[in-house]
């Protein structure tokens, strides 16, 4: 029984706007439905990244290696690792890095991972932390003090909404070193039929991984939602780039938790599941300076879709210099 998940869903669905939390999707079935979500035709971001990351993993490592002989890798929400193993693979080879931590909120994750990626990648120490990024990267700086390159990839952090993205990057920042290295996705803004199209597969894996979320509250929570009764609901606002899923009721109806607890839902009224914002090249700049990191360069895919941007942490006095306060308020 995972209280913080029961408590976190009683406050999305009590909220006036209901919502549920991104990170949730992602139990066992909701992993192995967002790995059929990245196969879909429509799913460009996958295959965008997949580019970037067999055709310029070297010109990456060259970028890092202008700061750092050696240094180890770390991902947070590693995923399947499907995209990064071309990455780790030339580090191995090149002598460049030899441990690889990824961190996931699923232990299924790490279980694959650490199952798996050692067959592929003799000679590379991989170790999992299965948790919230932040606490297991604190729980990795409190053993190592090596420098780092950390992986956010995969437009992750368009799951947050600009504020809470720029808020997470400065928190982000405390957690890594003078010097250490971040390597962050960006999915960018382009053709609003492209974008939309992608959170509204053919197939209707998207809208099954949002319905996942409510059979993962019956499951865990007692809960007796009917996902028949909900609508799967994706927008595109090329205004402020922010593309959102929602779950629309299609009758009036409560749903019951196994303590008790209801929620009563009006016909049409909209469960917020998702954001995925995208970016221009400006915003991912003023991102990286709004949160205290420095921005190297780009690498983009082929068509030009999407961004991997490399940002490094400045060194404590330029950090300083460009940040009001004390030195007693910054984290390192």
């Amino acid at each position: 029984m995972n209280p913080t998940f029961r408590r976190d869903v009683i406050r999305g669905l009590s909220a006036e706007q209901k919502f549920l939390e991104a990170k949730y999707f992602y139990d066992e079935r909701g992993d192995k439905l967002f790995q059929q979500i990245m196969q879909c035709p429509e799913y460009y971001l996958t295959d965008a990244e997949m580019d970037i990351m067999l055709h310029q993993s070297d010109r990456i490592l060259d970028e890092c290696l202008k700061m750092h002989a050696h240094f180890d890798i770390v991902e947070l929400g590693a995923g399947d690792a499907s995209k990064t193993i071309h990455l780790l693979k030339r580090a191995l080879e090149r002598g460049i890095a030899d441990h690889y931590y990824p961190i996931d909120i699923s232990p299924n994750t790490i279980g694959y991972l650490e199952d798996n990626l050692p067959q592929q990648l003799p000679g590379m120490t991989i170790e999992g932390l299965a948790g919230e990024y932040f606490q297991m990267l604190e729980k990795l700086n409190s053993r190592q003090a090596k420098p780092k390159l950390v992986l956010f990839l995969g437009a992750t952090i368009g799951n947050m909404a600009p504020e809470e993205a720029k808020y997470f990057c400065k928190e982000l920042q405390t957690y890594m070193n003078d010097g250490d290295i971040l390597l962050i996705g960006f999915d960018l803004k382009k053709d609003p039929a492209t974008i939309l199209a992608a959170y509204n597969d053919a197939a209707g894996i998207t809208a099954a991984f949002n319905y996942n979320l409510l059979d993962r509250i019956n499951r865990e929570l007692g809960g007796n939602f009917n996902t028949e009764m909900f609508a799967h609901y994706p927008v595109y606002d090329p205004g402020t780039g922010s593309c959102k899923s929602y779950l629309i009721s299609k009758e009036h109806q409560a749903v019951t938790l196994d303590d008790g607890t209801t929620f009563r839902f009006d016909k049409d009224e909209a469960i917020f599941m998702e954001v995925s914002q995208k970016y221009s090249l400006k915003d991912i700049n003023m991102l990286a300076k709004a949160s205290g990191f420095t921005p190297l360069t780009s690498f983009f895919d082929s068509r030009s879709l999407f961004v991997d941007a490399l940002w490094k942490v400045p060194g404590l006095k330029q950090f300083l210099s460009n940040t009001p306060g004390k030195i007693s308020d910054v984290r390192y």
